[in-house]
């Protein structure tokens, strides 16, 4: 009988720097199947991995030509890990911010809950940026209106996606592929019908010093947040329009996971 739950890392990475081999490091430490889809990276990262590569049996390394975004990367990745024979990806960022140690705890969610998504939600540390910290109360707030309390952090990407409606998902859009793919597939997953459990994690923000570092561009990802929430809205009022009374098929199974399992 297959297993219901077989999951690989997916690490979105886009000129990482020297964070890309640590992430990845820290990951194989408590995690052996590893897939890093290198977005069209100009800063020579996608070779840090080179001497990993030949260690670790479970390594891969997808290597796209262009910058095409996270949410284009991240779907390059699932479709290679659906032909390799996984059933769910955890995604986490290359900076350094999601906590690697707390995979294995994440990954026990996801085998109790094969049907479900594992949404990751952030506890920030004093050293969080404040503008970051208040500047998702927006996003959090409209995509609690669009998923009726699904999902309790809609920007945080460290997750656990099932392959198979992840992939019909992003298939039936041609949005999801830039800085707006976090909280819009969240959004459509609901709306598809698949469970949400939200699971509290702490979340790093690294100094310059320590290699830290942003892709986001505050005018151009911004925009792309309120193109993203005005489709929505127009969705949900639609559909509220023409007497969808189950929009949120999966409101009643959301709930919080504890810090250590469901």
């Amino acid at each position: 009988m297959p297993d219901a739950f077989r999951c690989v890392v997916l690490i979105p990475s886009y000129n990482s720097g020297k964070l890309l081999r640590r992430t990845v490091s820290e990951v194989l430490a408590v995690w052996p199947d590893v897939v890093v889809v290198s977005d069209g990276s100009q800063d020579g990262s996608q070779h840090a991995l080179d001497d990993l590569l030949l260690q670790h049996a479970g390594l891969h390394l997808v290597r796209l030509q262009r910058n095409g975004g996270k949410g284009r990367a991240v779907l390059y990745g699932a479709q290679w890990a659906e032909q390799s024979g996984f059933t769910h990806i955890l995604t986490m960022d290359a900076d350094g911010q999601h906590p690697a140690q707390d995979l294995p705890d994440f990954m026990a969610a996801g085998r109790q809950n094969p049907q479900a998504m594992i949404l990751g939600k952030p506890v920030f540390g004093p050293e969080a940026p404040a503008v970051r910290v208040w500047g998702r109360k927006l996003s959090n707030g409209l995509v609690w209106l669009e998923t009726g309390g699904a999902v309790q952090d809609c920007l945080f990407g460290f997750r656990i996606y099932p392959l198979k409606p992840f992939l019909q998902a992003m298939r039936m859009s041609r949005f999801m592929r830039g800085f707006d793919f976090d909280p819009e597939i969240a959004v459509r997953l609901v709306w598809m019908g698949l469970p949400a459990r939200n699971k509290a994690t702490p979340v790093r923000y690294l100094e310059k010093s320590e290699g830290g570092i942003s892709h986001f561009h505050y005018g151009r990802d911004n925009a792309r947040l309120i193109f993203m929430h005005v489709r929505l809205i127009l969705t949900w009022v639609w559909k509220k329009l023409c007497g969808k009374r189950q929009l949120f098929p999966a409101e009643k199974h959301a709930q919080n996971c504890g810090s250590h399992g469901v």
